[in-house]
């Protein structure tokens, strides 16, 4: 992204849209029982009471009654039914994964089948978003969620931390391909999940060779254990190759949630807030998803910034729009144009 000499003032910024992960499928209810909501109306309830506090975007996952994450698209499409009903101009972002939670002490903390994650393009109601990762990577969630954090929480269990620990994100080209393919043919926009900045150049390559055809919405997460680590230069390195026409959301854990979210807002740029990226503040203590987005909107109002509707957030990230071109989609997301044949030089825009 390109940084004109005005471009940290607020008004020549979009409004903030605010993303919520108010599901948490790394805990389980008794982890956190005032936030982690257990029963269909209870989940539809905080998608609700996180909007009415200022999220636009519900990143959605789903818990069975016996409190583990949700495995049945039955289950998502109930959800999805039931926040569109409760709240029809949030955007529903459904996560790529569906359930990574082990089954069980001893169990694999897996991401689901590439088969059964396709079944994402075909969720009735259909979600606005899925998010979707590039480049199979290790995803070992544990190793900066110290143990002070974790203490009577069910990650504190040693069969739990040596699942997650082995997990990884299985994310390789003919999956990314196929998915692709079935979510633009579905009509819903992914959302990638970018784990840094070589992640970011594969999709730039998918782009120019036509595999997608839309806006780029993007989260840089930066959690470490095979992504990039919460440092603010791996942020600044990646905002500095993102494309000018993209959106950019962060993503941290624990006590990073808010400086990086801070950082930010400050740069015009969107935050991600909710119990699956952290259950304590600054302090350590509790924090639940919903105080978490007001805590986002004060700290966006003391910046400057308004605070996007939801129609206004699906007019930024240009839900339901597709391109026709590689060209047109190239132009759209700020991005130079292919090299024709014998052209010398960076390519131009217009030229």
């Amino acid at each position: 992204m390109q940084f004109l000499d005005d471009s940290l003032h607020v008004e020549n910024m979009d409004k903030v849209v605010i993303t919520v992960a108010p599901y948490g499928p790394e805990w389980m209810p008794e982890d956190f029982p005032e936030d982690i909501p257990l029963t269909m109306d209870e989940q539809v309830q905080k998608a609700v009471d996180c909007y009415d506090a200022g999220a636009t975007v519900l990143h959605l996952h789903v818990r069975e009654l016996d409190g583990k994450g949700s495995k049945r698209l039955s289950k998502f499409n109930e959800l999805i039914a039931g926040v569109r009903d409760a709240v029809p101009d949030m955007i529903i972002q459904v996560g790529g994964s569906i359930s990574f939670a082990p089954e069980g002490d001893g169990a694999e903390a897996l991401w689901l089948s590439d088969d059964t994650r396709h079944m994402l393009a075909d969720l009735t109601p259909k979600p606005d978003q899925v998010t979707l990762a590039i480049n199979t990577t290790q995803m070992n969630i544990m190793e900066l969620l110290y143990p002070e954090y974790l203490e009577g929480t069910s990650l504190g269990s040693p069969a739990f931390q040596a699942a997650y620990s082995e997990m990884t994100v299985p994310a390789g080209p003919a999956f990314v391909a196929e998915h692709l393919r079935r979510l633009q043919a579905s009509g819903i926009q992914p959302h990638f999940q970018l784990t840094g900045i070589h992640a970011l150049e594969t999709l730039m390559r998918l782009v120019r060779k036509g595999l997608y055809m839309g806006p780029l919405n993007l989260t840089w997460i930066g959690i470490g254990g095979g992504f990039d680590g919460p440092n603010p230069f791996n942020f600044f390195n990646f905002i500095h190759r993102v494309p000018d026409g993209c959106t950019l959301t962060s993503e941290s854990l624990l006590k990073n949630v808010l400086p990086f979210n801070t950082m930010a807002l400050a740069m015009g740029l969107h935050p991600r807030v909710g119990n699956e990226d952290t259950i304590i503040d600054h302090k350590g203590d509790r924090f639940g998803s919903v105080d978490q987005v007001k805590q986002t909107v004060r700290i966006a109002h003391e910046l400057g910034r308004e605070i996007a509707t939801g129609k206004e957030a699906r007019e930024i990230y240009k839900i339901g729009v597709q391109y026709n071109s590689i060209e047109e989609t190239l132009a759209a997301n700020g991005m130079a144009p292919n090299r024709k044949p014998g052209q010398k030089n960076m390519p131009l825009s217009g030229v």
